[in-house]
Order: structure tokens, then C-alpha cells, then sequence
């Protein structure tokens, strides 16, 4: 048996937070079970090896720039929009019965994603809104599994990470 992936999608401050009702209806159209196989996927790639029964739980949030930018402000001191913010249950202490931990799957942390944002990015890089939410969610992924770019060298290798998590998924994103 294989990894498994429970995702649990939310809507954000979608339809109260400035975001064109067609943009919401086009981000919503992806399915959890669409989102599940995909981080499952991913997971299948990755091998984190964190959770003894293969078993993981995430959240992933597509919300609007301001409820991001409050995020940002609050969390990472920058009050300004962004495109993607990944909040790490692993980074945070707590204690783990091992009867716990080998019947429950692990849950990895949360995802938000602006949907303003990355429509402009789509926009700007030439592809489908879908594309570049994928693309934010394999990033955030990453960072939940502890990966980060401090600098140019580790940036470019979770880049080239992301771009092999995609095409597993049978999507291929071209350098611009």
C-alpha cells in the first residue's frame, strides 16, 4: 500500500476579499479528490518517510490578497500580499504517544494560497490559473516538509524540485 493523503481544502475571504467571482469559480473546480491525488503524488516522489504508516493530513486555504497579506503581517512581519504561505506542524513541539503516531495519519501543516495572486502570476508566466495553483501548493508542500531558500543555490534546487513534482502530475513548466 501506498501513501496516502488527506487534504482538506478551505475557502478562504474568496468572495468578500476583492476576488472576481469567475476566478473563484475557476480555483474551485479543482476537486479535493483532484488535490489529494496530486499531493499524494508528490508525497510518492518525495518519500519523507515521516509518518511509520505512510499516512499524511494537510490543509490547504485559497483565500484573497488582503486575508494574505493579514497572514503575512501577522506571521512573517511583512504586510503585504504574497503568493503562497506554508505553515509547518512539524517545526512545532508536542508530544506524540507512540500508539498515536502509528494509527493516525501525521498532519504536515497548512497551505494558503492568494488567488489574486497567483492569477497574475499565471497571467504574467502564460499559463492556466490551475497551473500556477499547482505550482504554489508544491511549494508549500515543500516548505511543510522542511525545505526552504535562504539563498540562490537552495532556491533554485526547490525550483527544480517543484518543476519534477509537476511533470509527475504530467504538467511541464518552462523557465521564462
Amino acid at each position: 500500500m501506498g501513501i496516502q493523503v488527506e487534504v482538506c481544502v478551505q475557502e478562504g475571504e474568496l468572495h468578500e476579499g476583492g476576488v472576481d467571482s469567475e476566478l473563484v469559480q475557476s480555483a474551485l473546480k479543482i476537486s479535493t479528490e483532484q488535490w489529494e491525488t496530486w499531493f499524494q503524488q508528490w508525497l510518492e516522489i518525495l518519500q519523507p518517510d515521516l509518518s511509520p504508516i505512510q499516512a499524511y493530513e494537510l490543509s490547504l486555504r485559497l483565500t484573497s490578497d488582503r486575508e494574505i497579506q493579514a497572514l503575512n503581517a501577522q506571521y512573517r512581519h511583512q504586510d503585504n500580499p504574497t503568493d503562497v504561505l506554508a505553515f509547518a506542524a512539524l517545526e512545532a513541539e508536542y508530544p506524540h504517544t507512540d500508539e498515536l503516531h502509528s494509527s493516525l495519519p501525521l498532519y504536515l501543516g497548512d497551505i494558503v494560497i492568494s488567488v489574486n495572486t497567483a492569477q497574475n502570476q499565471a497571467t504574467a508566466q502564460g499559463h492556466p490559473l490551475v497551473t500556477e495553483l499547482m505550482w504554489l501548493a508544491s511549494h508549500g508542500l515543500l516548505h511543510l516538509l522542511g525545505w526552504d531558500h535562504p539563498d540562490d543555490e537552495t532556491l533554485a534546487q526547490m525550483l527544480a524540485q517543484q518543476k519534477a513534482l509537476l511533470n509527475t502530475v504530467g504538467l511541464s513548466i518552462s523557465d521564462s
